[in-house]
């Protein structure tokens, strides 16, 4: 399976998520579009994974290459290509498909919980895991379901937390697919820990942090788990 991964910052991988790809033996294309990588024909790929940034999906003016990414991500959702975007990657999705994304009251930052909903139960892909559990949440921006999306999870701050629309297009607000390393490179790009400051107050990404190492390891457990089964449903859809 040729799996093509969508990053916005070099410090944003896909994490956790790429030792699944691995082990199910994908083969991974990764391109940076915010360093000028070419954004590929979504054709040649059997899956796309979308990564989180520090932009806004509406950035389209200062970061024209935004606007071929949504329109290719429509593009490929519709075709049935399946799709998993997780922060920044949700919000792409919910803007190719016509929801819009816009700030919400006030930042969601910290270790917090999300909660399943009745129809994120009963999903293929979230079934079997726990009515509600630890996500990493570092955002302002919030999304519409777009026409035809399932809710799955929310959270108090922000209802709309992770959506399906279709058998194989997810996308989740909440990151659980971060590593150790991936955590501290994070803490180290000033305008992530500038932010999390000026939400949290002073030592704010210390704290972050802190919490972060006390629920890591549950937040893989959830999201290897999750994106084990997308997977499976991935390699499953005919291409």
């Amino acid at each position: 399976m040729d799996v093509l991964v969508l990053q916005h910052i070099a410090c944003e991988p896909p994490g956790a998520f790429e030792d699944v790809l691995v082990a199910a033996g994908a083969t991974i294309h990764r391109v940076e579009l915010d360093e000028g990588d070419h954004l590929p024909h979504w054709q040649d790929y059997a899956a796309i994974v979308a990564m989180g940034g520090p932009m806004s999906v509406n950035d389209d003016a200062e970061l024209p290459w935004l606007t071929a990414e949504k329109q290719a991500i429509a593009e490929a959702v519709r075709a049935g290509v399946p799709y998993w975007g997780s922060c920044l990657g949700v919000q792409l999705l919910a803007a190719a498909l016509g929801g819009r994304v816009y700030a919400g009251t006030q930042p969601e930052v910290g270790v917090l919980p999300v909660t399943l909903t009745d129809e994120g139960r009963s999903d293929p892909v979230f079934a079997g895991l726990p009515a509600e559990f630890l996500t990493l949440q570092w955002h302002g921006d919030t999304f519409e379901l777009p026409e035809d999306g399932v809710l799955l999870a929310s959270s108090p701050a922000y209802p709309n937390q992770a959506f399906r629309v279709g058998r194989a297009a997810y996308g989740v607000q909440f990151h659980v697919e971060v590593t150790d390393r991936m955590a501290r490179e994070w803490a180290e790009v000033p305008a992530y820990a500038e932010y999390a400051d000026r939400v949290l107050g002073a030592g704010g990404i210390d704290r972050l942090m802190g919490d972060f190492d006390a629920a890591r390891d549950r937040m893989l457990d959830i999201g290897r788990r999750m994106f084990e089964r997308w997977v499976e449903i991935a390699v499953a859809v005919p291409r």
